[in-house]
């Protein structure tokens, strides 16, 4: 028991099912738009997403710790660095007007985690892009957004069209939504400088605030040009129980509410959406 539990916690701390998440949202870019499926680019995400987030979560720790460094942290540097050259040769597969677009997205998680710009003009000391009072959620959502919804377009020299804009906008909310029971949880540790949205109009208010966000998320399918009844039905469902999993979050949560089950909704949909389509 105790060797499936430090797996467990191994594939959840080492980035693992959140780049999965990301792998299904941009799959599910491909499925809605009919286009072929690229492993390259899914192999591209799923390595890229582990690189980045790990090189998010641990460079601080990493870099203070470096002489002492626990067991699994170096075994997660030891799985990012393999990730980050996995993620060099799918990219080397990809279309090259997608590079442009892949390095403007690799600037912004480079300096979301690094202190770049004087210290005077930020609320934090850290001084880097996640330290910006109330900006977190968004460079985050913005990210997803490009990565899971223009990237595979433009890697397949789709033509952009009016119905991209309501997926973008689809995506970026329902991002947004996902991360508000992380931002729950981490009151008791984050900084009040940090504005996160639960910090600034509290918990109730931010309950409220994404169930509004979820209604937006779920009637914008209905503006696109192409609807399909299926995909409607799955979206409802990802939609209800995306509002079950924020109703019922509170700040004294378990250790995987929020880093396994809120985390798995993309991989919810997209597995809905491959069974019934």
């Amino acid at each position: 028991m105790q060797v499936i539990k430090k797996l467990f916690n191994f594939y959840i701390n080492s980035s693992i099912h959140v780049a999965l998440a990301v792998v299904s949202l941009t799959w599910i870019t491909l499925k809605t738009h009919n286009l072929l499926l690229d492993e390259s680019l899914l192999y591209f995400v799923f390595f890229a997403s582990i690189t980045g987030y790990n090189f998010v979560k641990y460079f601080g720790l990493a870099k203070f710790h470096h002489r002492r460094l626990a067991s699994w942290l170096k075994a997660i540097q030891i799985f990012s660095l393999f990730s980050f050259i996995l993620m060099c040769y799918f990219a080397l597969k990809l279309h090259a007007s997608s590079f442009l677009f892949i390095a403007g997205f690799g600037l912004v998680t480079f300096f979301y985690a690094i202190p770049f710009l004087p210290k005077k003009m930020f609320l934090d000391k850290q001084s880097n892009l996640r330290s910006i009072g109330g900006l977190k959620v968004y460079v985050i959502a913005l990210v997803w957004t490009g990565v899971t919804v223009f990237l595979p377009l433009i890697n397949s020299q789709y033509n952009l069209q009016f119905d991209n804009v309501f997926a973008a906008i689809q995506r970026f909310v329902f991002i947004i939504v996902l991360m508000l029971p992380f931002e729950i949880r981490d009151l008791r540790y984050d900084s009040l400088k940090l504005a996160t949205i639960p910090q600034k109009i509290g918990v109730k208010q931010t309950k409220i605030m994404g169930v509004l966000l979820l209604l937006i998320f779920y009637f914008s399918e209905f503006f696109k040009d192409e609807i399909s009844t299926i995909s409607v039905v799955i979206l409802l469902v990802v939609t209800f129980t995306a509002g079950l999993l924020l109703i019922y979050s509170k700040k004294e949560q378990g250790n995987y509410y929020s880093s396994f089950w809120v985390e798995g909704l993309p991989v919810l949909w997209g597995l809905l959406l491959l069974l019934f389509s």
